[in-house]
């Protein structure tokens, strides 16, 4: 179809890319001066049985998109086919699909993950109060801007509530992103997106996807397997993003995020949660995720979860049971007590020794003067006993001084100051 030039009122400007569907092109309205992005089908798809479903189908996305209008979502402007070429006019575009990001392996920083998830959310948010599901949320549909504004595209297999077009049983979709539910051919609603939400999210942590194989093993392993925290493969998330995102991967409907704005909400405060498993370089199992955030901490976003969120929890030792020690205020009394008492005991044991030793002193010095020079032994004990224990003073005016035997003669001089006189006895 590159040689058209003309769509319907759409003016052909050039080709913009093509898929396995379909090619599209830039187009021209020149009654309104706008720039469109025409998407069309391929002719050669249009071809057999399947030709009404896949009319059926791009009907639909027209439909779906086309009663939406919201800064997230990418805008359809018209619907119609022209000599057998169907296409949908929609809001032309300049950017880039996340889907390029990721197959380059380049990485989002946690605040950028973040921002993108919010916008994303805040589309399905949307669409989901209108009835309408997208089924189909991947990378390949969320278109990054330059301005840093996100839209989402192609609600191709769009569940519209109201229509009869999609059926219970039919499983469409990337195997990768479909939830569960999806998978089963049960009937969704937008906690299907949210899960396609939670794989992307996983993807933006880790740079890899949480359900990888071929597609039967890829559908085993979202129906079956739970994926390892994030934490595993980046040490630097937040411990509470892990619970973000096992809430948002729960397999069944009624355990995930309800709503688009509960999921906006749990990241938002994982984010910027402090708590990081980042704060001890080695650990490479990350602690115990508090509790999502949005109820009474933990995660994750997940909910990666709390508690501070992320804190392990530390044992409480068996309470011993014990005499409850003397209040603070009656310690220092008792002890002061206690010391008076011991004071007092030494000091009256003391002065009962000096008196002990004071009577033998004067005893000694009143039967020392009649001893001969043939008992030195007799008085020698007496000298040794008042020498260890001194004499203590009887009279204030009277000294008593004991001295030891000298060149075989025992000497004792009393001194006794009485009236201005003085005594002294050999």
């Amino acid at each position: 179809m590159a040689e058209l030039s003309k769509l319907g009122k759409y003016e052909i400007r050039g080709e913009l890319g093509r898929g396995a569907m379909g090619v599209v092109y830039e187009g021209y309205d020149p009654l309104i001066e706008r720039v469109v992005a025409l998407k069309t089908i391929r002719a050669d798809q249009l071809v057999g049985e399947n030709a009404r479903d896949i009319i059926a189908r791009f009907r639909r996305e027209a439909q779906a998109a086309g009663r939406l209008s919201h800064p997230n979502i990418v805008s359809i402007y018209d619907f119609g086919d022209d000599a057998g070429v169907w296409y949908i006019a929609m809001e032309y575009i300049k950017g880039r699909e996340l889907k390029d990001y990721f197959e380059a392996h380049e990485r989002f920083t946690t605040a950028d993950a973040v921002r993108i998830l919010t916008q994303i959310l805040a589309a399905l948010g949307y669409s989901h109060r209108l009835g309408v599901v997208h089924r189909d949320i991947k990378p390949a549909n969320i278109i990054l801007l330059p301005d840093g504004s996100v839209k989402v595209a192609d609600f191709g297999i769009a569940h519209i509530e109201s229509s009869e077009l999609t059926q219970v049983g039919a499983v469409l979709g990337t195997p990768s992103y479909m939830s569960p539910e999806q998978i089963q051919g049960l009937p969704i609603d937008g906690r299907s997106d949210l899960f396609s939400v939670g794989v992307i999210l996983y993807q933006f942590l880790t740079g890899e996807r949480p359900f990888t194989g071929s597609s039967t093993i890829t559908m085993r392993k979202v129906l079956e397997e739970n994926p390892l925290p994030p934490s595993r493969f980046n040490v630097q998330l937040p411990g509470v993003m892990d619970a973000v995102v096992r809430k948002a991967l729960e397999k069944r409907a009624d355990d995930r995020y309800q709503t688009a704005d509960e999921f906006a909400e749990a990241l938002q405060a994982a984010a910027k949660n402090p708590v990081s498993a980042a704060a001890d370089p080695t650990l490479i199992s990350p602690p115990t995720p508090p509790p999502v955030p949005g109820t009474r901490a933990g995660n994750t976003l997940s909910g990666n979860t709390d508690t501070l969120a992320g804190s392990r929890p530390v044992p409480v030792p068996p309470v011993v049971s014990a005499p409850p020690p003397p209040s603070k205020s009656q310690t220092p009394a008792i002890a002061a007590i206690a010391a008076i008492v011991v004071v007092g005991i030494a000091v009256a044991a003391w002065y009962g020794l000096r008196g002990h030793a004071g009577d033998s002193d004067n005893k000694t010095a009143q039967t020392a003067a009649p001893t001969s020079a043939a008992q030195p032994a007799a008085a020698a004990p007496a000298s040794s006993a008042s020498t260890a224990v001194p004499a203590p003073k009887t009279d204030p005016g009277k000294i008593v001084i004991s001295a030891g035997q000298a060149a075989g003669e025992q000497r004792q001089v009393c001194v006794h100051r009485r009236q201005g006189k003085r005594t002294d006895d050999r």
